[in-house]
């Protein structure tokens, strides 16, 4: 069978337009999109759907027909009946009374990711709204004129309604943007895209509001660094194994063949393919310690999780995510449940926890570069003076403690956040997914394991050079050296103790510019 690690933000630079519409869109370009690599184009088929879907809505109105969230009041209040002439006060009202975010604003490529995602589900054409609330989306992503977004305040159904109200707002010429990295009024920022605020339609701010676009954002661009930190982690314990004369028998495809979970044969491959061509020496032990002698097994569960919940992910990503929803075809309006984040949040749940395994892989080996009986003879804590000078030197001790402190906030963020349902609302929203909170507790974990990962490539960069200038005996893997070159002419080797917190963020601007490993490896045979 063929395991293949999902791509994302392949080419992206290359992506001048993605066409919002016509067909479902990828974790690809929704990368693109949200870094502003790319900017949406709507297909002229999607606004043909979305103005036949919002006539369709206008003729239930003018018919009488009763329509959620239009002529009822929303949630528990559906019983209350709305006149037809109040029905742009609800409206307003509806994206007003929702403005109690809390928390960190999201930053410009979380925010724009939003917009992506709700532009996305708008172009199906099923939610009632005209063609212009596509266009002003797609023109705020154009010119980055992107909505302050508070983190905090969704339960991931009815949909993200808080953080949502603030894309709402905005089109309405309320709130607060950021373009440039200058906070102004959503009114000045949408001269500078040459819009003007929305007089919203009815439908048309409950459209924008209710679905899983936050979640959906955020767990998509956590899904890509998490893909990346899955390379990365198996160049790590290549070097790893190789600073302390680990068993390469370890990787042996003939292991991972013989229990073919796709993530696993494919970690191991990477790591066999680090570690270079085989040399004379003997290991250290016949059986190393399991952070190097399973590391396949750990990073192989990310890989795994990686690819089915970019199924999920991209299904939301490219589903209508609204109620209630126009059959155009039939002329109905449907009432359901499709603001419900249940399969995101599930996703997201699992896939945080492959993640967090990760750093706690990676921490465990650094106990193991530091502590010389486990090295091979390396100096305690990877201390780069030697003779009586280095008893007044503590070298990486430090790293090592804050590593550990790193992985543990990420393993205690591992709780389900899907699990802890709250009826809310009055008890119409009795059962909700916390999908958000999942999104951005896998984001988290996402942030500190690159962190963690930051600081062991540190590690294991310097006992490559210890050993090399105690014996001789230096990495002959291509990719090793080349990766230890790339991290050297950024960050020079530990002599004497020295602060190392920029050293980190060094390492973590190469990893997040994709300067580390070649992501586009994506595929492995396995039998």
């Amino acid at each position: 069978m063929t395991a293949k690690l999902p791509t994302a933000r392949t080419e992206r630079a290359a992506a001048a337009v993605v066409v919002v519409g016509d067909s479902p869109l990828t974790l690809d370009q929704l990368g693109a999109l949200a870094s502003g690599a790319a900017r949406p184009a709507v297909s002229a088929p999607a606004l043909t759907r979305m103005a036949q879907s919002h006539l369709v809505t206008r003729e239930q109105l003018a018919e009488g027909r009763e329509l959620y969230g239009i002529t009822t009041g929303v949630g528990a209040s559906v019983e209350q009946r709305v006149a037809a002439e109040d029905a742009a006060e609800l409206s307003l009202n509806l994206l007003r009374f929702h403005g109690c975010g809390t928390g960190r604003i999201l930053d410009p490529d979380e925010s724009a990711a939003v917009l992506a995602v709700r532009l996305s589900s708008l172009t199906r054409g099923l939610s009632g709204v005209r063609p212009v609330v596509a266009e002003h989306l797609a023109k705020l992503l154009t010119h980055r004129v992107l909505p302050c977004i508070p983190a905090e305040g969704s339960v991931g159904a009815s949909g993200d309604l808080t953080p949502l109200s603030y894309v709402a707002a905005v089109l309405a010429g309320e709130r607060e943007v950021m373009v440039d990295g200058e906070v102004m009024s959503a009114a000045a920022g949408l001269e500078r895209a040459g819009l003007k605020p929305l007089a919203f339609d009815p439908k048309e701010a409950l459209a924008l509001m209710n679905g899983t676009s936050v979640a959906t954002a955020i767990g998509c661009l956590a899904w890509t660094r998490a893909r990346r930190l899955a390379r990365v982690a198996s160049r790590i314990t290549a070097m790893a194994s190789s600073a302390i004369h680990g068993n390469p028998e370890h990787f042996d495809a003939f292991i991972h063949d013989a229990k073919p979970h796709p993530g696993q044969v494919l970690a191991a491959r990477w790591i066999r393919d680090d570690l270079g061509p085989p040399t004379s020496a003997s290991p250290q032990r016949l059986q190393d310690r399991y952070s190097i002698r399973c590391a396949p097994h750990v990073i192989g569960v990310l890989i795994d999780a990686l690819t089915w919940s970019q199924r999920i992910l991209e299904t939301e990503l490219s589903g209508v995510s609204d109620n209630p929803i126009v059959d155009v075809a039939r002329r109905r309006v449907l009432h359901g449940g499709n603001f419900y984040g249940g399969h995101v949040g599930f996703a997201l749940d699992s896939l945080k926890v492959a993640v967090a395994n990760v750093a706690d892989l990676l921490d465990r080996q650094l106990l193991l570069l530091g502590n010389p009986r486990e090295s091979d003879g390396l100096p305690a804590d990877l201390v780069g003076v030697t003779g009586q000078a280095a008893s007044v030197h503590h070298g990486f001790k430090a790293m090592s403690i804050a590593a550990s402190a790193l992985t543990a906030e990420a393993l205690k963020l591992t709780m389900p956040a899907s699990a802890f349902s709250r009826s809310t609302e009055l008890h119409n929203q009795d059962k909700v997914p916390m999908a958000t909170i999942a999104a951005r507790d896998t984001l988290r974990i996402v942030q500190l394991t690159e962190q963690v990962a930051a600081i062991a490539l540190l590690m294991t960069a310097q006992a490559h050079e210890l050993r090399q200038s105690a014996t001789g005996d230096a990495t002959q893997s291509p990719a090793c050296i080349e990766l230890l070159e790339r991290v050297r002419r950024r960050v020079p080797a530990v002599t004497t103790d020295r602060r190392m917190d920029r050293d980190i963020a060094k390492v973590l601007e190469l990893l997040h510019a994709d300067a580390l490993v070649d992501v586009a490896e994506t595929s492995v045979e396995a039998t």
